[in-house]
């Protein structure tokens, strides 16, 4: 079997330097008191990435232990990079980590977030961005099967005995690939061992307290560390709230209904915009259209390679976020009318790129979704609660099912998620839109009721997933406020929001609207494109 982590050698939590070393940075103060001796600073040195070096960020390799129950044996390096403070040192407010959620998000370049938020009020902290482990630059970094994700897959729904097997082939050959590549990593993917390793960062930094900012399951992050460490804990942004009680097999089953609905708010936008896109003057009218085109596809794909799982694939999109929005619009628009495949094609190709490093991040969201808790083993199970939902909400029902398939025949032992609670944290923001339907906002209720200090600030009626700092002056300003002062909204009695924001707005492809450059950069940002 092929082991990833050869080159782990050393034996105990240390510090070394990045590619190309540079000085030894000095212990930082998230709270103005020096920090508890014994750790060694991170020895900083040029990025290597481009972008990072153009925004005079330092880079750095973290070593910590690969399992943490066994601190004396095997360990693993943890990509780590900084963007300092502009800010006179009396006005310092300390190391804000951040994470763009997956699991199985790069995370270095968010380092410049700090840069995005209004009024400079990023400027008085040291942004750290970081690639959890087995991501990205962290060493090793786990793939599996980058050819996974590639042309001519079967129709996601498993309408004969066929396709169901071979889809299930699919994901036990898919699991199996990651225990060949994988070794002993596998069982350290957890949650868990990521929020450790951002405690052996702020140490490594000279923190006391570190700040958080978590995107998607950054915000679940967030909540593990809060509830492991929350003495720890200073000023915390949680936004795209996962719900504790529902990780991970039935939170995805809550996807399937949330983006159902918004594929018919973004067919009824189609419509609204007819005379544009001619796909149709009502939402049902469009949605008839899709599915025809869908089921046309399975026989004949488009440039013989667009069938109908990536179509399904390319218009997910549009549940997650209204930027692309008209993007879809278009290609759909150029197939329809045309029969020209070549934009389709791009936006599959864009989203679905058949390479290691694709691979990277869905290997590592199946190495941590499927051992923080034990996935049902029983195929019945799952074909039972997959066919039931998928007569509720067909759009994603069973794309989802096999994306997560390979959890069942998963090659390592399954843990017991964290009960998340929230008692004694200090005050907290979250942020969510009303159908945010990577995660649902449900989540976000009831991540509130577990952090009694906790504010949310909700985007009303919007559709799109971790918007904040894209330019909604609502949400964006009360973020700024929270994180140069600490002072948030009033937190109102009962189970609701507790601020309403205008939600991030939907094009309009009659006035050439399209998302500034700005709000682009930070979108492949969070992506981690």
């Amino acid at each position: 079997m092929k082991r990833l982590l050869a080159t782990a050698v050393t034996v105990a939590l240390a510090v070394t330097g990045s590619v190309v070393s540079g000085a030894t940075a000095t212990g930082a103060r998230a709270d103005g008191r020096a920090a508890k001796p014994g750790y060694p600073p991170l020895t900083w040195g040029t990025c290597a990435d481009t972008n990072l070096q153009t925004r005079k960020a330092e880079c750095a390799l973290l070593t910590v232990p690969l399992d943490y129950d066994k601190p004396g044996s095997a360990t693993i390096q943890i990509a780590v990079s900084r963007i300092k403070h502009t800010v006179p040192e009396d006005k310092y407010q300390g190391v804000m980590l951040v994470n763009p959620g997956g699991p199985g998000g790069k995370g270095l370049g968010l380092a410049s977030l700090g840069a995005h938020v209004p009024r400079s009020a990023g400027a008085a902290y040291d942004w750290i961005g970081f690639d959890p482990r087995g991501v990205g630059a962290s060493k090793p970094a786990l793939s599996c099967d980058h050819d996974y994700a590639g042309y001519r897959r079967p129709e996601y729904v498993p309408t004969t005995a066929a396709i169901e097997k071979t889809w299930l082939q699919r994901a036990e050959g898919y699991a199996k690939a990651c225990a060949r590549s994988g070794g002993a990593l596998l069982h350290h993917l957890k949650t868990l061992d990521t929020v450790r390793d951002m405690d052996s960062l702020r140490m490594a930094l000279g923190a006391l307290k570190i700040n958080f900012y978590g995107f998607s399951y950054g915000s679940y992050l967030g909540q593990v560390y809060a509830t492991r460490y929350p003495s720890r804990v200073g000023r915390m942004v949680l936004d795209g709230v996962v719900n504790p009680a529902r990780v991970w097999y039935d939170s995805n089953l809550d996807q399937d209904l949330a983006f159902d609905h918004n594929m018919q708010v973004y067919f009824a936008w189609l419509a609204k915009y007819d005379k544009v896109y001619r796909l149709g003057r009502t939402g049902k009218v469009v949605a008839k259209r899709f599915y025809a085109e869908k089921a046309k596809l399975a026989t004949a794909p488009a440039a013989g390679v667009i069938g109908p799982s990536e179509l399904t694939d390319i218009f997910l999109q549009a549940g997650y976020y209204v930027f692309g929005w008209e993007d879809i619009a278009q290609a759909f628009n150029a197939w329809v009318h045309k029969r020209d495949p070549q934009p389709l094609k791009k936006l599959y190709d864009k989203d679905n790129p058949q390479t290691k490093d694709a691979d990277n991040g869905y290997a590592v969201y199946l190495g941590v979704q499927c051992t923080d808790v034990q996935w049902p083993l029983s195929w019945t199970k799952w074909t039972a609660d997959n066919w039931e939902m998928h007569r509720r909400a067909p759009f994603e029902t069973w794309a989802n099912a096999w994306y997560n398939a390979p959890c069942r025949t998963w090659p390592a032992k399954a843990g017991i998620p964290v009960t998340v609670s929230g008692e004694t944290v200090p005050p907290i923001l979250l942020i969510s839109e009303t159908l945010d339907a990577a995660t649902p906002f449900t989540g976000a209720l009831e991540t509130r009721k577990r952090f009694p200090k906790a504010v949310l600030v909700e985007g009303v009626g919007g559709t799109t997933h971790s918007g904040s700092l894209f330019g909604g002056e609502c949400v964006d300003n009360v973020v700024a406020d929270y994180l140069a002062t600490g002072v948030l909204p009033k937190r109102r009695s009962g189970e609701r929001s507790d601020k309403h924001c205008p939600p991030v707005a939907q094009p309009d492809p009659t006035n050439g609207d399209k998302p500034a450059g700005k709000r682009l950069e930070l979108r492949r940002l969070i992506d981690g494109r």
